[in-house]
């Protein structure tokens, strides 16, 4: 696994640290399976604080990216499939609720477009 923090980005680390583990695992250079670095190692490697990698590991085991086994370590989740199926029902809910405020299709995907532009710096 490597990881790069650029601190005069943008972003910052925790999340860069969130956004390149996701990606890894996404793309399956991080296999299922993969048991990735203790929090206090991974900060050690690059030169972050704990607490800064915890948030990142935290926010990928919400998104089903990751899963901590206790003592036995955290681990790259079968997330592809979980990831689409929760990106699916996001999907459902929003169509459902912008329906609801009245937009038409256009200005519901006009949204999204700008929505994603902005998460995904484009």
């Amino acid at each position: 696994m490597t990881l790069k923090i650029h601190i005069e980005e943008g972003a910052p680390p925790y999340e860069q640290v969130r956004a390149q583990i996701s990606e890894q695992a996404r793309s399956g250079e991080l296999p299922v399976g993969y048991r990735l670095p203790t929090v206090r190692g991974l900060a050690e490697s690059l030169g972050l604080a704990a607490n800064t990698v915890a948030k990142a590991y935290r926010a990928l085991e919400t998104d089903g990216v990751i899963e901590t086994r206790g003592r036995n370590g955290t681990f790259v989740a079968a997330a592809g499939s979980a990831a689409e199926r929760e990106a699916a029902a996001a999907a459902q809910a929003y169509a459902e609720r912008v329906r609801r405020l009245g937009l038409d299709e256009d200005a519901a995907l006009t949204a999204v477009r700008n929505a994603l532009r902005a998460a995904y710096g484009g």
